[in-house]
């Protein structure tokens, strides 16, 4: 059998650590996400997920624990080996689409490849294909101003995928869509994301996309439990 994408085992993490205002936040998280599959994050606001995912992607350091992230133990790492993992192997998409304004949809895809070495002609090929893959061919020249909501998620989703990587960090990507758009931008998530068989950790409120993912937990009271 593949080893997972990512494993975590018993990950805690704590804000104001040592002081009196502490906040335990996650309390011994366990947590496997195979290769392929698409796990829901479910939580209220507030719960610590967007924490989870941060320390997921390297993004945040947990106070305690252990985390494999393609196999790789990332204790001890250096801040730029950290760095290289998390641009090989990760891609993210938040709640707010943090698309770069000053540059075209097809620029916002072709920028994260060339600062991973892709080579120009390479990047703009793929970034083309990856926009008409999510029905946006169109659109390519359009600054994100110009874009619907629905279209700047769609975009930002194809620049979480522009390096290939093996797991998706999604927080709350349609949470700011209209009932309607939300369930156009997940379908085009998820068939990409079937369709290259990439793993995936959603956070969501939504108990209905939640029930289209492969299985939900639920990070309740700092740790995980099944839905």
């Amino acid at each position: 059998m593949s080893e997972p994408v990512l494993e975590i085992a018993k990950l805690t993490k704590a804000y104001n650590r040592g002081q009196p205002s502490e906040i335990a936040v996650l309390k011994g998280v366990d947590l496997t996400v195979e290769q392929g599959e698409v796990v829901a994050l479910v939580a209220p606001s507030g719960a610590g997920k967007s924490t989870l995912l941060h320390i997921a992607g390297l993004l945040d350091v947990a106070d305690a624990g252990t985390l494999r992230l393609n196999g790789q133990d990332v204790a001890g790492l250096t801040d730029a080996a950290r760095t290289a993992l998390r641009r090989e192997t990760v891609g993210f998409i938040y709640q707010f689409h943090h698309l770069l304004p000053e540059f075209s949809a097809l620029e916002n895809i072709v920028l994260p490849q060339l600062a991973n070495g892709v080579a120009n002609g390479a990047a703009h090929q793929k970034a083309e294909n990856l926009l008409a893959s999510v029905g946006l061919a169109d659109r390519a020249a359009h600054r994100p101003a110009a874009l619907s909501g629905g279209e700047q998620q769609r975009v930002a989703f194809c620049r979480a995928l522009a390096n290939a990587p093996r797991l998706l960090l999604a927080d709350e990507p349609t949470g700011n869509l209209d009932p309607d758009t939300s369930d156009t931008v997940f379908g085009a998530m998820m068939d990409q994301v079937r369709g290259t068989g990439l793993s995936a950790l959603i956070a969501t409120h939504n108990l209905d996309l939640a029930a289209r993912m492969d299985r939900a937990v639920r990070l309740e009271g700092g740790a995980l439990v099944p839905v």
